[in-house]
């Protein structure tokens, strides 16, 4: 991790937060754990950090605030969900698809869907970093992790 390039903390808008099933909490806690412990992220432009991120969804757009640990602020950006929905949505069918699976589908089966769904889920951050190139610069991982969380998010969208 970069000593100056990071998010050192991540809040998710949860505004309406609706109940979710045990599985996406499970992977939101897991995602923003393991984006804190080691993360690349470095907004165009901004020679210092450590950053926090602020994700919310306002008017169909994902909204990145980005502040310095201090308080101010960095930048502030927003891409169209549009962007995102289909691969989303294919991501969370397969989701629901291994997750019924590995209560009763063979390992053969189970692997296949755990393919797919890993599949579906680099995608998702290929596009997630296209669509940042030119605002942030982040690394493969810190871009599975956010991905992760736009899925949250979505849930309520």
């Amino acid at each position: 991790m970069s000593t100056k390039h990071y998010i050192s903390n991540i809040h998710l808008d949860e505004k309406s937060v609706v109940r979710r099933a045990a599985h996406v909490e499970h992977e939101r806690k897991v995602a923003i754990y393991d984006l804190l412990e080691e993360n690349h992220f470095q907004p165009e432009g901004s020679a210092e950090g450590p950053y926090d991120l602020h994700l919310s969804i306002e008017e169909n757009r994902l909204v990145f605030d980005i502040y310095l640990k201090t308080g101010t602020a960095v930048d502030r950006f927003s891409l169209p969900l549009n962007t995102f929905r289909r691969i989303v949505k294919d991501y969370f069918m397969i989701c629901e698809s291994y997750f019924e699976a590995i209560k009763t589908a063979p390992p053969s089966r189970i692997e296949a869907l755990d393919m797919g769904r890993r599949g579906l889920h680099n995608e998702g951050s290929d596009i997630l970093r296209d669509r940042l190139a030119g605002k942030v610069d982040v690394d493969k991982r810190t871009a599975r992790r956010l991905f992760t969380l736009i899925c949250v998010l979505h849930i309520k969208a």
